[in-house]
This record gives C-alpha cells, sequence and structure tokens, in this order.
C-alpha cells in the first residue's frame, strides 16, 4: 500500500502507524512516499501569507489524484472543509490527545512565566488565546518542525521563554518530555480536528477494492469521527480557514439511555464549544450545544449528518452574536 505523505519526522511517524494499521492481517506492505508541499518549502512565512488553508495538502492530494499513492495521510486540522468530488474522506483514527502544550525554560507553568515573557507560535488561534489568559505576555511568530520549535525555548540557543504546540505531535514523535503543561480547554480551546488524523483515497479506488475499503472501515474510530465532523463544519460555516483565530472541541459522553436491557447503551450525548477571537486577545464570541448520538447508527458521515448539523447550528450562533465581525477583522 502506498501512503502519500509529507517527509517531516511527524508526517511520516503518523504515516508510517496509520500503514501498519490499515495492512494488519493482510499480506500487503506499506510503502511511504515523499511529497514536497509548499509548506516545506517556505517555513519562515507565515501559513495565511504562503496560502493558509491547504499549504500542506495540496501536492499530497495531487500525487493520490495522479495515482502514484493509493491512500495519503494528513493531520486533520490541515485539511480544507470543502470537500472534493473526486476523493473521499475514507477514514479517522483514534484521535489522539487534542490539548495543546506549553513547553517552557525550568519547566515553568502559563502562570508562572514571568510577566513580559516571550512565547512562541505559528497559530493566531494560540497566540490570541494565550494573550486572553496572559495579556502581560509577549506572543512572536515562529514556524519550523517540531525539534526547530522547541530548541527556541529549550535548546542551547533559546531566544524564547516557551513555545506552544500540539501536544499529539510531541508525543507521536517522542518528544512528550519537554511538555511543562498541557493547557486545559477552558485555558485554550483546540483547533478544530486537532489531534487527529484524516486518511483519504480516490472514490473510484474504494469502489474497486472490496478489501481495500474493508481495511479503511476498520481502522475508522466513530468517536474520532463524531467529533471531529462537528468541529469541521463549524469552521466550514464560519467560512474561516485552519490559520483563522477559530477554536472547536467536540467530546462525546455517554448518555442514560433509560434501557435496562443486557447489551451496552451506545447513546451518547455530543458536546461542542467553539469560539472566534479577536487577534489580541480583547474580545471573544463563544458558545457551546450538544446533540444525542447512537454510534452504532449511520449517523456520522455526509454534510446532513447529526455531528455535522450540529456544528453548522453552533456557528450560526457564533455568527448571529458577532463572529463574522471577528474573523473580518482577522483577514483585514
Amino acid at each position: 500500500m502506498r501512503i502519500g505523505t509529507r517527509a517531516s519526522d511527524l508526517a511520516l511517524t503518523q504515516s508510517g502507524q496509520v500503514g501498519e494499521a490499515l495492512v494488519a492481517g493482510t499480506e500487503h506492505a506499506v510503502e511511504l512516499v515523499h511529497v514536497s508541499t509548499r509548506g516545506d518549502r517556505d517555513r519562515i512565512s507565515p501559513l495565511a501569507q504562503i496560502g493558509g488553508t491547504g499549504v500542506f495538502v495540496t501536492a499530497v492530494r495531487q500525487a493520490l489524484l495522479d495515482e502514484t499513492v493509493d491512500v495519503v495521510v494528513h493531520s486533520c486540522k490541515d485539511l480544507p472543509t470543502a470537500p472534493l468530488e473526486e476523493i473521499t474522506l475514507a477514514c479517522y483514527p483514534a484521535r489522539e490527545d487534542p490539548r495543546d502544550a506549553l513547553c517552557a525554560r525550568d519547566g515553568l507553568t502559563l502562570a508562572e512565566l514571568p510577566a513580559g515573557a516571550k512565547v512562541g507560535t505559528g497559530s493566531p488561534r494560540r497566540a490570541a488565546q494565550l494573550l486572553r489568559a496572559r495579556p502581560d505576555l509577549e506572543v512572536l511568530g515562529i514556524r519550523g518542525n517540531v525539534e526547530t520549535r522547541l530548541a527556541r525555548a529549550l535548546g542551547e540557543d533559546a531566544d524564547l521563554d516557551a513555545v506552544v504546540l500540539a501536544a499529539s505531535g510531541l508525543r507521536r514523535v517522542g518528544r512528550e518530555a519537554a511538555i511543562s503543561e498541557l493547557l486545559d480547554p477552558s485555558v485554550m480551546l483546540p483547533a478544530p480536528a486537532q489531534g487527529a488524523l484524516a486518511v483519504e483515497a480516490t472514490t473510484a479506488a474504494l469502489s474497486a477494492g472490496p478489501w481495500f475499503a474493508g481495511r479503511l472501515d476498520a481502522v475508522d474510530d466513530p468517536a474520532t469521527r463524531a467529533a471531529v465532523t462537528a468541529e469541521r463544519a463549524l469552521l466550514r460555516t464560519l467560512e474561516a480557514g485552519c490559520s483563522a483565530p477559530v477554536a472547536a472541541y467536540a467530546e462525546l459522553e455517554l448518555a442514560d439511555s433509560g434501557e435496562d436491557g443486557d447489551g451496552p447503551a451506545r447513546s451518547h450525548v455530543l458536546r461542542l464549544r467553539g469560539l472566534a477571537i479577536r487577534p489580541d486577545g480583547s474580545h471573544v464570541v463563544e458558545g457551546e450545544a450538544r446533540v444525542v448520538l447512537d454510534l452504532d447508527q449511520d449517523q456520522l458521515s455526509g454534510a446532513d449528518s447529526v455531528p455535522a448539523e450540529l456544528g453548522a447550528e453552533l456557528a450560526a450562533d457564533l455568527l448571529e452574536r458577532g463572529a463574522g465581525a471577528i474573523l473580518a477583522e482577522a483577514k483585514a
């Protein structure tokens, strides 16, 4: 199975893990095919300046359409929300920890950083929420792979007091020990789909290969699909890209089914939180919505799925209360 992937350490690790899961129990082997994206070639410019949404995705998807690879693996938060007819979002493996992680000198927490401390991040969402929690900080834009960013705060020539990265990426590349604090969603709500991976295949290949479709289905995690679908629907309805100051996080909780049957209850409450925040952290529009969801039912896929409707509903509420003005200001 040829898997198209970016060539960064994190992307290769993620794609390798997914590949092994996809071929488990079969006689197939995995080949990782490296694809260079614009975001990889330009590691200095802000993401919004070099293309924003899709900057890490377009070239990888083209390899799939050119049939030089069989599937592609993305960090789902980088994936545009607009669907492509030729490509199917085939599966979501189980999600890693979606929280953001502070990696600070001397193991300091966010509360312990001194006034005026320099904190690095390439994410407007993270920068805005850092300033909301600690307006006294100096937040600076940074780019680069995991090791490059960690070195800015923890290396011998460090010029920052801390950096903020996704906990999921740090764990996948074995750098969890660098985390000084996992930031609670009440302090820093994650990016939509953060911590999740998305596996895409061509619609034609899924129709032509029963074993192939079966393996993708076996790897798909319904709880992750439900949560990520709701978060991405919110982002799509807000018409905001992956670099916008927007956050969303959905969690599943078991619902009281009221049944006294023998089998385990499969009904859950899907709780979605979302926000749009001014880049300087001075104004935020946030909200929450819930829906009862049955993971055994065909409620999880498509633009009209239950999680997608929940995301659209919360986004409409945020827009009604002023999120559109915040996003327009951020784009200006």
